[in-house]
């Protein structure tokens, strides 16, 4: 079921994005307004990027298998990495285009009530599927889908920002189409930034610090758990694997350190969906505890 949902969520943003692109990219030509072209292009890569996104939806939810025994969640992150990468590509079109028209003068546009219709069209059509996205994104944990979420709320503010250069050139000042494009593009930039280094750190298995306070305090709280060390923590699209130790009073029958071990599991699944959970149990005695010292010196 979880898997139909991020599907659906992510065709209807592909086909958003095909209709956005097309028409900024009609009404731009038109008028040969820089900042609805550059809204353009980057609905044309908001549209690459939302089929990558599809597609990475579809595979990251597939069973661990023999070659992938940790499943194939990273894809979307991997997803979100191409994300970053086609942001940065629409940043460098947008700030030559921006900087070589403010140089030479060439800012004269033609704006016409269609350049009103494209942005006001965009920016409705983005806040819907930002919302969605987000929405399908914190109910199953998506990267891919939050990626996108975060991608098209800045559309958000980037369409406002060409909105704002229109009515600017309308009054006679048409190099705020230009400067327009410029702040796009720094928007682009600042998301970009934000999407590659949250991707970077699932792919480098940067261990995630929000997740660990959250299993600390729930081993801080079990007064059976009389010491936790070697705690390892890594993330995979929407799986979080989680590995620790954990002392016990040395008369624990291996039942009541199963029971132990099984409520553990149940409170950190409550707390981080979608989690695998690997705990070694060791004996609270001093020459365990001495042998582990001189182990971790």
């Amino acid at each position: 079921m979880s898997t139909k949902e991020k599907k659906k969520v992510a065709l209807l943003s592909v086909l958003a994005a095909v209709f956005l692109t097309g028409f900024k990219l009609i009404i731009g030509l038109i008028t040969g307004s820089l900042g609805i072209l550059s809204e353009a292009l980057h609905s044309a890569l908001d549209l690459i990027a939302a089929i990558i996104t599809y597609f990475s939806v579809r595979v990251s939810d597939k069973p661990a298998d023999r070659e992938h025994n940790y499943g194939h969640g990273k894809i979307e992150n991997f997803s979100a990495f191409i994300q970053t990468i086609l942001l940065l590509i629409t940043c460098v079109w947008i700030v030559y285009e921006a900087v070589n028209r403010l140089i030479t003068g060439e800012t004269t546009i033609e704006v016409t009530p269609w350049s009103y219709i494209v942005v006001v069209s965009s920016i409705i059509i983005d806040i819907s599927r930002s919302r969605s996205l987000s929405r399908v994104a914190k109910k199953h944990n998506s990267q891919a889908l939050e990626a996108d979420a975060l991608h098209f709320s800045t559309d958000i503010w980037s369409s406002a920002v060409v909105l704002f250069g229109l009515i600017c050139a309308q009054l006679g000042y048409f190099f705020a189409d230009a400067i327009a494009a410029l702040i796009v593009a720094v928007i682009v930039l600042y998301v970009a930034y934000k999407l590659g280094r949250r991707a970077m750190e699932v792919l480098l298995d940067t261990a995630p610090q929000e997740t660990i306070k959250k299993v600390e305090q729930i081993l801080s709280a079990h007064t059976d758990v009389k010491r936790y060390h070697s705690m390892k923590v890594r993330t995979a699209g929407a799986d979080t694997f989680i590995k620790f130790n954990i002392h016990l009073d040395p008369d624990t029958t291996l039942l009541n350190a199963h029971i132990l071990c099984d409520k553990i599991e149940q409170e950190i699944n409550n707390q981080i969906p979608r989690s695998e959970v690997y705990i070694h149990t060791e004996p609270q005695h001093r020459s365990h505890l001495e042998n582990e010292i001189l182990y971790e010196n």
